[in-house]
């Protein structure tokens, strides 16, 4: 599935990009189809280079760019949020408690709809979710399948916070602040990608620019080249080390978010990480989810279909429905993205975060979203620990989840989450003015 080597998956996955982008594709369909179903490569990377003709609809009705000056321009005026620095450390440690119990409660599901999840957890007695669900054999009607990771990320079968990209990605660009700074370039992220993380531990954007770079090509055309999964979630899950790093002052979070996307991502893809790590930096400065949200939004580029979204969800919040009413109304609105799309997956964050009071509240709710579950998960566990330190994070997830966490980074395999949130704070996030 979304084999960035199968020219099958790339010429589908591309034509249903353009396609909800407002790229005027639709006559070019049935040549599309006819190319994946011939099966022959030649046919299928010329009908993939044909789509790179295609034009925008001129009634398309946002504004989208991807280049920095526009981007980086706009965030001048975004403010910080005053820092506790008293609090800091206890915040820290929640943001990356979270995050990795967070991201594991939501694993073993990853990939079902909303109807699965439900009907699977129900099934499981983990309904509303209270905890690691277990592993259920066989699978209730109507669940086709688990995820993957299933059986080493259910209740009871790790001994080990269980490896997964969501993490791997914060403790890569964790790494790459310690050695470059917070003036690393994307070449610097590129280069410790090479060196430090499999490709095979890469998925959809990320292992596509994966393969560009290793085919000679450079940022930012490693996004854009072959790469139909350039508005996905691969950029948003890699946020969280810059907000951690830039405690307070969403702008300057977002600004290392932007440096680092641009490598696999345009667009939403670009501006989800953006919103992610302003929104996790802004949780530090504030016990309000609402202020965070606030703060948060203001580094989303307003013309964009993420901007749209998240005020979607603010009016939605207004209104006063319940989360569930609030996700069936982005289910309809948003229901032709893919399943791991940003647009999709940073409406559940922010209904999750929004609804949701205690930590298993919200994380209950962004599993209960289904989609990209354990990536929503670890995000609003995230913000959920930095907004109110360690103690939300209930005991009980804690402790059944030692402090070890497995990981692909090379040098950082069963890392501890105190080794972690130690680095986080030598990068010198004290020492932010408020």
């Amino acid at each position: 599935m979304h084999d960035v080597l199968d020219p099958r998956d790339l010429l589908a996955d591309e034509w249903e990009q353009l396609s909800l982008s407002g790229y005027v594709v639709g006559e070019i369909e049935p040549a599309v189809r006819g190319a994946v179903a011939g099966g022959d490569r030649a046919e299928m990377l010329r009908q993939l280079d044909a789509l790179s003709a295609a034009d925008r609809d001129a009634a398309w009705p946002y504004d989208e760019p991807s280049d920095p000056a526009t981007l980086l321009g706009s965030l001048d005026e975004v403010p910080r949020l005053r820092l506790d620095e008293h609090e800091l450390e206890d915040r820290m440690r929640g943001a990356w408690l979270g995050r990795a119990v967070a991201n594991t409660l939501g694993k073993p599901v990853e990939g079902l709809t909303r109807l699965q999840v439900r009907t699977y957890l129900l099934a499981a007695g983990s309904w509303p979710l209270g905890g690691y669900p277990p592993l259920m054999e066989p699978l209730p009607p109507g669940v086709p399948h688990l995820h993957p990771s299933a059986p080493a990320a259910t209740l009871g079968s790790f001994t080990d916070v269980p490896r997964d990209d969501d993490i791997d990605w914060t403790i890569l660009n964790l790494h790459v602040l310690e050695r470059y700074g917070r003036d690393f370039t994307t070449d610097d992220v590129l280069r410790e990608w090479l060196d430090r993380i499999p490709f095979t531990q890469t998925y959809t954007a990320e292992r596509a620019a994966y393969r560009n770079a290793i085919g000679g090509m450079r940022p930012p055309q490693t996004a854009t080249h072959r790469n139909p999964y350039r508005e996905w979630i691969g950029a948003l899950i890699r946020a969280d080390a810059f907000g951690y790093a830039c405690a307070g002052d969403p702008a300057a979070a977002a600004r290392m978010a932007f440096t680092d996307a641009r490598l696999s991502h345009v667009a939403n893809g670009l501006y989800g990480e953006m919103w992610a790590a302003g929104l996790v930096a802004a949780a530090f400065g504030t016990r309000s989810v609402d202020e965070a949200m606030s703060a948060a939004l203001g580094v989303v580029w307003p013309g964009s279909r993420l901007a749209e979204v998240l005020q979607r969800v603010l009016a939605l919040r207004r209104e006063g429905v319940d989360a569930d009413t609030a996700l069936d109304r982005l289910d309809d609105e948003l229901g032709a993205y893919p399943w791991v799309h940003t647009l999709n997956n940073a409406a559940v964050i922010a209904v999750a975060l929004t609804w949701g009071e205690t930590f298993l509240e919200a994380v209950g709710i962004a599993v209960g979203a289904g989609r990209d579950t354990d990536s929503t998960a670890a995000t609003v566990g995230s913000v959920h620990g930095a907004l109110h330190g360690e103690d939300a994070i209930p005991e009980h997830l804690v402790t059944a989840s030692p402090v070890h966490i497995r990981s692909a980074v090379r040098d950082f395999d069963r890392v501890t989450v105190d080794e972690l949130v130690e680095r986080t704070l030598r990068l010198g996030v004290r020492h932010l003015p408020e």
